[in-house]
């Protein structure tokens, strides 16, 4: 007998508790970025300074990212549709690809072309050391500050999936957070080299340094917005549940009585707090059509109230063969296998 069944079920978007901490936090650094960026550019145009132009180019991409960032809290939110039956989640790893897109580009193409040009041009530099450093010591506040927030929301993010900040930041599947996080730790470090550029500038009467600068942060920004887009790339095209979830998932439905073997259990992200579980196994000897029928419909509701981050669940009960089996074993092997490489 060869029958699938599916079951999905979503609650509301939900204005509140995480998703209001979230959407606070990249608020929050919407409107640092969009402050720091127009200072910067002014202390920029007074100065004249590259690695002050370059961080206000920084600024600006920010500014702009979290605008895209804003847009995925509010839009991967909306419930699932006739046109898209799954819901909306993928979209918050859509704008997070078009964020690292923009701090590669927007950033990191200005920055080096800024830092590349005093270089090349070799010009006397400004000399209006002051301004340049005043302008970056209330930068470095707010971006600090502004960090310091994305870093408490992540840790919040990680107690709440019963990890530390860290591991949330590296396998958590919010891209929002994980690119707020990211764009501020990276504009507070962008400052620092911006300000090593204009002491060693003051010190030594040579601009080069300052396009030095404007170099490094255009390589930060460059690896930043690679790593974010290439975490983003694998949520959009269909990245897998948590190999810990898949695993538990898996050890339930093969606690449940009715099932002889399962054979497979596979899992998609499809938002930050949903996922599609598909899995096929083979039930006990003896069952009749109806008694499959409800057999179904009790693991399914029973392990999405287990799981609650499965709200699309789908089961293939299907005949196994030796060879089915087999690889069954297998594949089990290989996932415990993997979780085991991922706590090292």
């Amino acid at each position: 007998m060869n029958r699938a069944a599916g079951h999905g079920q979503r609650g509301p978007s939900g204005e509140h508790g995480a998703e209001g901490g979230k959407r606070a936090a990249v608020g929050f650094g919407l409107a640092a970025d969009l402050l720091i960026a127009a200072l910067k550019t002014a202390g920029g145009l007074v100065t004249t300074s590259p690695a002050l132009l370059s961080e206000a180019a920084h600024s600006g991409a920010d500014a702009l990212n979290q605008l895209f960032l804003l847009v995925a809290l509010r839009g991967s939110r909306r419930l699932p549709d006739a046109a898209h039956p799954f819901g909306y989640g993928k979209e918050r790893f859509f704008w997070s690809m078009l964020a690292a897109v923009g701090i590669f580009v927007t950033g990191g193409c200005f920055s080096f072309c800024q830092g590349l040009r005093t270089l090349i041009e070799r010009e006397p530099g400004q000399q209006r050391f002051g301004v340049a450093f005043a302008v970056l010591a209330v930068c470095f506040c707010a971006e600090g500050v502004s960090a310091a927030r994305a870093a408490l929301q992540a840790r919040s993010d990680g107690q709440a999936h019963g990890r530390g900040m860290v591991a949330e930041l590296r396998r958590g599947t919010d891209p929002a957070m994980r690119t707020v996080f990211a764009q501020d730790a990276t504009a507070v470090l962008g400052v620092v080299v911006a300000a090593a550029g204009v002491a060693a500038h003051e010190l030594t009467g040579s601009p080069a340094w300052e396009g030095a600068a404007a170099l490094v942060i255009a390589l930060e920004l460059a690896f930043v917005g690679c790593r974010l887009g290439r975490r983003a790339k694998r949520l959009l095209i269909g990245e897998a549940a948590d190999p810990a979830l898949r695993l538990k998932a898996h050890q339930f439905l093969q606690a449940q009585p009715e099932i002889d073997i399962v054979l497979a259990v596979l899992a998609m992200r499809l938002g930050p707090d949903s996922a599609l579980l598909a899995a096929r196994a083979d039930l006990a000897d003896g069952l009749d059509s109806d008694e499959v029928e409800a057999v179904s419909g009790r693991i399914k509701a029973e392990l999405t109230a287990r799981f609650p981050v499965f709200d699309q669940v789908f089961i293939d009960i299907t005949d196994a063969t030796a060879a089915d089996r087999a690889r069954a074993v297998a594949s089990l092997a290989l996932l415990a296998s993997s979780i085991r490489g991922q706590e090292r």
